[in-house]
Protein backbone atom coordinates (compact mmCIF):
# COMPACT_ATOMS: atom_id res chain seq x y z
CA UNK A 1 0.00 0.00 0.00
CA UNK A 2 1.39 3.16 -0.53
CA UNK A 3 -0.66 5.66 0.85
CA UNK A 4 0.65 6.66 4.84
CA UNK A 5 -2.52 8.64 5.49
CA UNK A 6 -6.32 8.33 4.34
CA UNK A 7 -8.78 10.30 5.74
CA UNK A 8 -12.27 9.35 4.42
CA UNK A 9 -15.41 11.47 5.06
CA UNK A 10 -13.89 13.00 7.96
CA UNK A 11 -16.59 14.81 10.08
CA UNK A 12 -16.10 16.97 13.29
CA UNK A 13 -18.76 18.59 15.26
CA UNK A 14 -18.04 20.62 18.40
CA UNK A 15 -20.57 20.94 21.34
CA UNK A 16 -21.06 23.52 23.90
CA UNK A 17 -23.23 25.27 26.33
CA UNK A 18 -24.13 27.34 23.35
CA UNK A 19 -25.20 24.21 20.54
CA UNK A 20 -23.17 22.84 17.90
CA UNK A 21 -20.25 23.87 15.76
CA UNK A 22 -19.93 21.70 12.85
CA UNK A 23 -15.99 21.97 12.11
CA UNK A 24 -15.41 19.24 9.18
CA UNK A 25 -17.87 18.10 6.79
CA UNK A 26 -16.86 15.02 4.92
CA UNK A 27 -13.10 15.79 4.79
CA UNK A 28 -11.46 13.12 2.18
CA UNK A 29 -8.00 13.11 1.00
CA UNK A 30 -4.96 10.33 1.18
CA UNK A 31 -1.60 11.25 1.18
CA UNK A 32 1.69 8.84 -0.17
CA UNK A 33 4.55 7.87 1.58
CA UNK A 34 6.80 10.48 1.93
CA UNK A 35 4.47 13.10 -0.39
CA UNK A 36 4.32 16.43 1.49
CA UNK A 37 1.07 17.69 1.35
CA UNK A 38 0.31 21.86 1.81
CA UNK A 39 -3.25 22.45 3.46
CA UNK A 40 -4.73 25.81 2.83
CA UNK A 41 -8.32 27.43 3.40
CA UNK A 42 -10.23 30.61 4.81
CA UNK A 43 -9.55 31.31 8.20
CA UNK A 44 -10.79 29.21 11.06
CA UNK A 45 -12.24 27.02 8.41
CA UNK A 46 -10.99 23.92 10.56
CA UNK A 47 -6.64 23.51 8.92
CA UNK A 48 -5.54 22.76 12.20
CA UNK A 49 -8.71 21.04 13.62
CA UNK A 50 -7.32 18.53 10.37
CA UNK A 51 -4.23 18.00 12.20
CA UNK A 52 -5.33 17.57 15.76
CA UNK A 53 -7.77 14.18 14.65
CA UNK A 54 -4.92 13.00 12.41
CA UNK A 55 -2.49 12.99 15.47
CA UNK A 56 -5.86 11.19 17.64
CA UNK A 57 -6.02 14.52 19.60
CA UNK A 58 -9.80 14.95 18.48
CA UNK A 59 -12.41 11.59 17.81
CA UNK A 60 -14.02 12.75 14.64
CA UNK A 61 -17.87 12.55 14.44
CA UNK A 62 -18.21 10.75 11.20
CA UNK A 63 -15.58 8.96 9.14
CA UNK A 64 -12.40 7.04 9.40
CA UNK A 65 -8.40 7.98 9.59
CA UNK A 66 -5.96 5.75 8.51
CA UNK A 67 -2.26 6.02 9.45
CA UNK A 68 -0.23 3.24 7.82
CA UNK A 69 -3.57 1.04 7.16
CA UNK A 70 -4.26 1.47 11.06
CA UNK A 71 -7.31 3.69 12.13
CA UNK A 72 -6.49 6.43 14.67
CA UNK A 73 -8.02 6.15 17.74
CA UNK A 74 -5.65 8.31 20.38
CA UNK A 75 -1.93 9.74 20.65
CA UNK A 76 0.25 7.02 19.49
CA UNK A 77 3.37 8.41 19.43
CA UNK A 78 3.43 7.75 15.12
CA UNK A 79 2.58 11.39 14.15
CA UNK A 80 4.95 14.64 15.31
CA UNK A 81 3.70 17.98 15.95
CA UNK A 82 5.59 20.83 14.84
CA UNK A 83 3.50 24.55 16.21
CA UNK A 84 4.39 27.78 14.89
CA UNK A 85 6.11 28.44 17.87
CA UNK A 86 9.52 25.92 18.38
CA UNK A 87 8.41 25.21 22.33
CA UNK A 88 12.23 24.51 23.02
CA UNK A 89 12.83 24.35 26.70
CA UNK A 90 14.91 27.51 27.80
CA UNK A 91 16.69 25.71 30.52
CA UNK A 92 17.69 22.47 28.46
CA UNK A 93 20.45 22.46 26.27
CA UNK A 94 19.80 21.58 22.33
CA UNK A 95 20.92 17.97 23.03
CA UNK A 96 18.30 17.83 26.37
CA UNK A 97 15.72 19.26 24.45
CA UNK A 98 15.73 16.83 21.49
CA UNK A 99 16.16 13.69 23.55
CA UNK A 100 13.24 14.86 26.03
CA UNK A 101 10.43 13.39 23.54
CA UNK A 102 11.98 10.13 23.71
CA UNK A 103 12.55 10.26 27.52
CA UNK A 104 8.63 11.19 27.85
CA UNK A 105 7.63 8.64 25.60
CA UNK A 106 9.73 6.00 26.90
CA UNK A 107 11.70 5.17 24.29
CA UNK A 108 15.27 6.36 25.28
CA UNK A 109 17.88 3.49 24.67
CA UNK A 110 21.56 3.54 23.62
CA UNK A 111 20.21 3.77 19.91
CA UNK A 112 17.64 6.36 19.89
CA UNK A 113 20.16 8.61 21.87
CA UNK A 114 22.93 7.94 19.11
CA UNK A 115 20.20 8.37 16.45
CA UNK A 116 18.70 11.67 17.81
CA UNK A 117 22.72 12.98 18.31
CA UNK A 118 23.46 12.13 14.18
CA UNK A 119 20.43 14.25 13.38
CA UNK A 120 21.84 16.97 15.49
CA UNK A 121 25.20 16.90 13.87
CA UNK A 122 24.23 16.33 10.56
CA UNK A 123 21.58 19.32 10.01
CA UNK A 124 24.46 21.56 11.35
CA UNK A 125 23.78 22.14 15.29
CA UNK A 126 26.34 20.02 16.76
CA UNK A 127 28.81 23.08 17.46
CA UNK A 128 25.99 24.12 19.58
CA UNK A 129 24.29 20.66 21.24
CA UNK A 130 25.76 21.58 24.83
CA UNK A 131 24.60 25.38 24.25
CA UNK A 132 21.20 26.56 25.27
CA UNK A 133 18.17 27.82 22.48
CA UNK A 134 18.80 31.35 23.66
CA UNK A 135 22.38 31.08 22.06
CA UNK A 136 20.23 30.12 18.36
CA UNK A 137 18.78 32.33 15.77
CA UNK A 138 15.36 31.85 15.19
CA UNK A 139 15.96 29.83 12.00
CA UNK A 140 18.53 27.13 14.23
CA UNK A 141 15.61 27.24 17.01
CA UNK A 142 13.27 25.89 14.11
CA UNK A 143 15.26 23.65 12.76
CA UNK A 144 16.37 22.22 16.50
CA UNK A 145 12.75 21.98 17.06
CA UNK A 146 12.29 19.50 14.04
CA UNK A 147 15.46 17.60 14.98
CA UNK A 148 13.80 17.00 18.25
CA UNK A 149 10.32 15.88 16.28
CA UNK A 150 12.04 13.88 14.16
CA UNK A 151 14.36 12.16 16.77
CA UNK A 152 11.55 9.56 17.09
CA UNK A 153 11.41 8.76 13.58
CA UNK A 154 7.70 9.79 13.53
CA UNK A 155 5.28 8.15 10.49
CA UNK A 156 3.79 11.23 9.87
CA UNK A 157 5.01 15.37 10.26
CA UNK A 158 2.01 17.68 11.07
CA UNK A 159 3.68 20.72 10.69
CA UNK A 160 1.29 23.80 12.11
CA UNK A 161 1.88 27.51 10.46
CA UNK A 162 6.08 26.17 12.08
CA UNK A 163 7.15 29.78 9.87
CA UNK A 164 4.45 31.80 11.67
CA UNK A 165 6.67 34.06 13.95
CA UNK A 166 9.56 34.58 12.03
CA UNK A 167 10.42 37.46 9.42
CA UNK A 168 10.27 37.12 5.84
CA UNK A 169 13.35 36.88 5.06
CA UNK A 170 14.41 34.26 7.85
CA UNK A 171 10.99 32.50 7.38
CA UNK A 172 12.08 31.84 3.67
CA UNK A 173 15.89 30.34 4.60
CA UNK A 174 13.92 27.71 7.70
CA UNK A 175 11.33 27.03 5.30
CA UNK A 176 14.28 26.31 2.69
CA UNK A 177 16.45 24.59 5.27
CA UNK A 178 12.78 22.21 6.59
CA UNK A 179 11.98 21.36 3.16
CA UNK A 180 15.34 19.74 2.61
CA UNK A 181 15.58 17.93 5.92
CA UNK A 182 12.25 16.41 5.43
CA UNK A 183 13.68 15.87 2.00
CA UNK A 184 16.36 13.96 2.88
CA UNK A 185 14.38 11.99 5.86
CA UNK A 186 11.41 10.68 3.57
CA UNK A 187 8.78 11.50 6.04
CA UNK A 188 5.29 12.12 5.37
CA UNK A 189 3.89 15.85 5.98
CA UNK A 190 1.25 17.98 6.57
CA UNK A 191 1.56 21.69 6.43
CA UNK A 192 -0.98 24.13 7.43
CA UNK A 193 -0.31 27.46 6.29
CA UNK A 194 -2.49 30.60 5.29
CA UNK A 195 0.54 31.52 2.74
CA UNK A 196 -0.93 30.55 -0.66
CA UNK A 197 3.04 30.86 -2.03
CA UNK A 198 4.30 28.90 0.68
CA UNK A 199 1.92 26.21 0.26
CA UNK A 200 2.86 26.02 -3.64
CA UNK A 201 6.96 26.21 -3.00
CA UNK A 202 6.87 24.00 -0.09
CA UNK A 203 4.50 20.92 -1.53
CA UNK A 204 3.85 18.25 -4.05
CA UNK A 205 0.21 19.23 -4.06
CA UNK A 206 -2.02 21.70 -2.53
CA UNK A 207 -5.25 20.76 -0.54
CA UNK A 208 -7.64 23.57 -0.89
CA UNK A 209 -10.55 23.94 1.68
CA UNK A 210 -13.66 25.45 1.49
CA UNK A 211 -15.34 28.07 4.59
CA UNK A 212 -16.16 26.03 7.62
CA UNK A 213 -17.22 23.45 7.87
CA UNK A 214 -14.34 22.69 6.13
CA UNK A 215 -14.86 20.52 2.70
CA UNK A 216 -11.99 19.74 0.70
CA UNK A 217 -12.85 21.23 -2.92
CA UNK A 218 -9.81 20.42 -4.25
CA UNK A 219 -5.77 18.78 -4.57
CA UNK A 220 -4.06 21.01 -7.14
CA UNK A 221 -0.67 18.85 -8.08
CA UNK A 222 2.56 21.16 -7.28
CA UNK A 223 4.68 20.30 -11.05
CA UNK A 224 7.34 22.50 -10.64
CA UNK A 225 11.00 20.73 -9.96
CA UNK A 226 13.35 22.09 -7.37
CA UNK A 227 13.54 23.76 -4.42
CA UNK A 228 11.24 26.21 -2.56
CA UNK A 229 13.33 28.91 -3.93
CA UNK A 230 13.69 27.89 -7.09
CA UNK A 231 9.89 27.22 -7.07
CA UNK A 232 9.40 31.05 -5.79
CA UNK A 233 11.08 31.96 -8.97
CA UNK A 234 9.20 30.36 -11.22
CA UNK A 235 6.66 31.59 -13.71
CA UNK A 236 4.54 28.69 -12.94
CA UNK A 237 4.10 29.54 -9.16
CA UNK A 238 2.47 32.28 -9.77
CA UNK A 239 -0.05 30.52 -12.00
CA UNK A 240 -0.81 28.27 -9.63
CA UNK A 241 -1.14 30.88 -6.59
CA UNK A 242 -4.09 32.37 -8.76
CA UNK A 243 -5.51 29.13 -9.28
CA UNK A 244 -5.34 28.45 -5.78
CA UNK A 245 -6.68 32.19 -4.94
CA UNK A 246 -10.07 31.77 -7.23
CA UNK A 247 -10.73 28.25 -5.60
CA UNK A 248 -10.48 30.16 -2.11
CA UNK A 249 -12.94 32.39 -3.41
CA UNK A 250 -15.43 30.26 -4.70
CA UNK A 251 -19.01 30.76 -2.79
Amino acid sequence: MNEMLTLDGVALSYHTAEGETEALKNVSFSARRGEFLSIVGPSGCGKTTILSVVAGLLRPTAGTVLLDGRPVGAPNGEAGYMLQRDTLFEWLTVSANTLLGLKVQKKLTDETRAYAMSLIDKYGLGEFADSYPTRLSGGMRQRAALVRTLAFRPKLLLLDEPFGALDFQTRSDVAEDVRAIIAEEGVTTLLVTHDIPEAVCMGDRVIVLSPRPAEVRAAVTVDIPGSPARRRAAARTNELCEEIWRLLRER
